[in-house]
């Protein structure tokens, strides 16, 4: 059944809820004066582009903290702020919904996408067109805001969409390159056929619910058919795979990485591919009725975390091996947002300890080619440490967080996704065990190829060129890092501490928290000890002194081949949609100009003949004239006498 969150309209919402519109308007505002001003802006723009975020940060905190002052029953507020779609019986207001989901990502974004923003004023000073490149970070933070503080699905649309377009304007923004301009496209397409989801979604609600507001729709829910909220909900789904880099609709995100690294961090921690998590969890009340599309989004999630793990073991490309880890990690909270509502507890703890510790390895990366010339091929590094303690440092705790060692971040809400994957619907035991093993089994591959990315940037012996001389970034670089390694090292106790999950649960369906298939301490002890033989693997393969990584990429075959193809994912796209695709274009163009234009061709053809014809008679002699004149007369006494006779 829904709790409070569709009573909110009836909350008396606080003066911070109803300001919390700043925390969109004050980014948007910023993107829009650094776009119009241009190059007037070019030495203080950067400037006002951090102002603006951490204007927001602070708008957001004073909300965060005026809700935590508000009783549990009065947390979920809606704030009209205008009509914007009237329609007879049918009205859409623009507004925001603040409750404990969206204030957690509120906080999520405005404070690492700040931290990113003042990153980004060193590892973007040489760049010309740095003032717009902080132009379309304010973008990117406001689209996101706008999304997960949208109080229905239209709403929550348009910030869809303008994250998408954010993420194609970042990701090709050096689109002179062009495999940057075709990775920016790649996402752009990839994105807008999970859009397709999306609208089918809304169109079933509205057609079905008259209603596109979570209050309308989510009370409708409560009386619709099965079939109904299925195709609801696996529509959602859809729409969730293309904005999370989601199977099928992964190849996209490891293309992503053609951006300048800062994107690459607020792309995977705070923006973008958190987004279809969010849908998923905001759409609880949706999902919770059918146990189809919840199987379904379980699944994906499962595929995707192994999927994205496989492709990390091969990739030699920094970036690439952390967009991998990405692709994983959203797994994870794929399949724990598709277990319920308790699972989605965990998901939305997992997305925010990973948003710390996944920014500050890709700054980690950002600040590694900072210092080696832009590189980006692990096998060039090696001995990082002894040169680049402080990336060294703050990399580390990101990743063990990541591993889910002790007590770092990731041990307190990875494991208990983990756990919750044991936990099997009734009478459906074969769940936890299949979901279970799975989400185990990942755990260790992820130790194993994020250890082998680790060692090879950090450990071994050096392996860099004589032109390459490695040296720390500058503070502006570095002091993000060491706050976000901060979160990697103490947010899942902190989470765990104040209870983040009773925190949150009053904005979600109400659940109960079911008992694994197995011991939970078996569980925790088993996936730690999958967790120290990968990386014990990954170790004396890529860490030891008698480890040799090799220089070039050895010749591979089987699973290793497929895996640094990204399993063929983009050879099976281009089998199933591309070249089908193209030949129906070449179909319907060949058609269009054979039969279309044919016919119109033949017509002009037709008049042309007759027009030929008449030319001949209409010559201009008078002789021809006078002959035709004689031809009638005698075809006329010839009619006439024949009548006669």
């Amino acid at each position: 059944m829904i709790n409070n969150v569709v009573l909110a309209a009836e909350v008396a919402a606080s003066q911070a809820a109803q300001m919390s519109w700043l925390v969109i308007a004050i980014p948007l505002a910023s993107a829009g004066l650094l776009l119009l001003v241009g190059r007037a802006a070019d030495k203080w723009g950067h400037l006002l582009g951090v102002t603006a975020s951490a204007a927001s940060f602070v708008v957001g905190a004073w909300a965060f903290v005026d809700l935590l002052s508000r009783p549990v029953a009065e947390r979920v507020q809606d704030v009209t702020l205008f009509k914007w779609i009237p329609g007879g019986t049918f009205d859409l207001n623009m507004g925001i919904r603040v409750d404990q989901l969206s204030l957690t990502f509120v906080m999520l974004v405005t404070f690492v996408g700040t931290l990113i923003h003042i990153y980004s004023i060193a590892y973007m000073e040489h760049d010309r067109d740095r003032r717009r490149f902080f132009a379309y970070l304010n973008l990117f933070v406001a689209a996101m805001l706008l999304l997960v503080l949208a109080d229905s699905y239209v709403v929550l649309f348009v910030g869809w969409e303008g994250v998408g377009l954010a993420s194609y304007l970042l990701i090709g923004f050096w689109n002179h390159r062009l495999e940057y301009a075709v990775a920016a496209k790649k996402a752009f397409v990839a994105n807008r056929v999970g859009d397709v989801g999306m609208i089918v979604a809304m169109m079933i609600m509205f057609s079905q619910f008259h209603a596109l507001s979570f209050a309308g729709v989510f009370e409708a829910a409560e009386h619709a058919s099965g079939a109904t909220l299925t195709l609801i909900g696996l529509a959602l789904l859809l729409a969730a795979c293309g904005k999370s880099a989601q199977f099928p609709l992964q190849s996209w995100l490891g293309d992503a990485m053609a951006g300048p690294t800062p994107v690459s961090a607020l792309i995977h921690a705070a923006t973008m591919v958190t987004a279809g998590v969010y849908l998923v969890v905001r759409s609880g009340p949706i999902f919770e009725h059918t146990p189809a599309a919840r199987l379904a989004v379980v699944t994906i999630g499962a595929i995707t975390l192994l999927y994205g793990a496989i492709v990390g073991c091969a990739k030699d490309d920094m970036k690439k091996a952390l967009a991998a880890s990405t692709m994983s990690q959203i797994g994870y909270m794929m399949l724990a947002a598709g277990l319920g509502p308790v699972g989605g507890i965990f998901a939305i703890m997992h997305l925010v300890t990973h948003g710390f510790f996944k920014a500050g390895m890709f700054l980690g990366a950002g600040s590694v080619m900072h210092a080696m010339k832009d590189q980006v091929d692990m096998r060039r590094f090696g001995a990082l440490n002894k040169a680049m303690k402080v990336t060294w440092l703050t990399f580390m705790m990101g990743w063990l967080a990541i591993l889910g060692i002790p007590p770092f971040a990731g041990f307190f809400s990875k494991d208990k996704i983990i756990e919750q994957a044991f936990v099997a619907p009734e009478g459906q035991v074969w769940q936890g065990w299949v979901f279970g093993l799975v989400a185990m089994f990942g755990a260790g591959i992820t130790a194993f190829y994020m250890s082998r990315l680790f060692f090879m940037v950090f450990q071994g012996k050096a392996r860099w060129t004589d032109e390459q001389h490695p040296h720390e970034s500058p503070g502006l670089m570095t002091v993000p890092m060491i706050i976000l390694s901060l979160g990697s090292v103490f947010l899942g106790l902190i989470l765990t501490v104040v209870k983040f999950d009773e925190y949150l649960a009053p904005a979600l369906v109400e659940g109960h928290h079911g008992e694994p298939v197995m011991n939970a301490y078996v569980i925790m002890g088993a996936t730690l000890a999958l967790v120290v033989i990968g990386a014990w693997i990954a170790w004396s393969k890529f860490g030891s002194a008698k480890a040799v990584v090799p220089t070039l990429p050895p010749a591979a075959d089987g699973l290793v081949r497929a895996a640094r193809e990204d399993l063929y994912q983009d050879a099976i796209n281009d089998a199933l949609l591309v070249k089908p695709g193209q030949a129906l274009v070449r179909g319907a163009t060949k058609t269009d100009d054979d039969v279309v234009d044919g016919a119109v061709r033949g017509l002009a053809w037709v008049f042309q003949g007759m027009g030929s014809l008449v030319s001949r008679i209409q010559n201009g002699y008078a002789r021809s004239y006078a002959a035709t004149m004689l031809a009638g007369v005698i075809l006329l006494a010839a009619i006439v006498l024949a009548g006669r006779m």
